[in-house]
């Protein structure tokens, strides 16, 4: 489980970490990204809100990588056009953002990532085990080597 915020400079530099561990490990392990904008970074939640808009159809992973591509368009009007070519239906797409449909959705994300003891991003946990900040793959992989071979026995 990753608790993350798209305006979070070392949840962009995490990105190819974990981009690693999913390309390594595949459906050997499940992972979960989970919505956790910092309150210092403003445009933060309303990209969160967003990608949970662009789930709705089905493009989540890939409004993710187009916001961690581009770290610095993250307004709502650059929102609005990250939806749009990655060919949503911008009707559909802006009425949900405009509503702030999934703003309870963050929140509760949000939630759960304080009761697990998140206090900044990115934070990872594997198998309750936390892995706090932008660590390299070697981390990952200690950790999930270890959970897998328990899972083993």
């Amino acid at each position: 489980v990753e608790f993350s915020d798209f305006q979070c400079p070392f949840c962009l530099r995490a990105q190819p970490a974990v981009e690693r561990v999913l390309s390594t490990y595949g459906d050997r392990i499940r992972f979960t990204y989970r919505h956790y904008p910092l309150a210092n970074h403003p445009n933060a939640r309303p990209s969160a809100e967003a990608a949970t808009c662009a789930q709705e159809q089905g493009k989540f992973w890939e409004y993710h990588d187009r916001l961690f591509a581009n770290p610095s368009k993250l307004s709502d009007d650059d929102l609005r056009q990250h939806a749009s070519s990655l060919g949503l239906d911008g009707q559909r797409f802006n009425a949900c953002f405009q509503e702030r449909k999934h703003k309870a959705d963050v929140d509760a994300d949000i939630r759960e990532g304080n009761d697990a003891g998140v206090s900044g991003t990115p934070a990872f946990f594997i198998n309750g085990r936390v892995l706090d900040g932008a660590q390299p793959f070697d981390a990952f992989r200690r950790l999930i080597d270890e959970e897998l071979a328990l899972k083993k026995k």
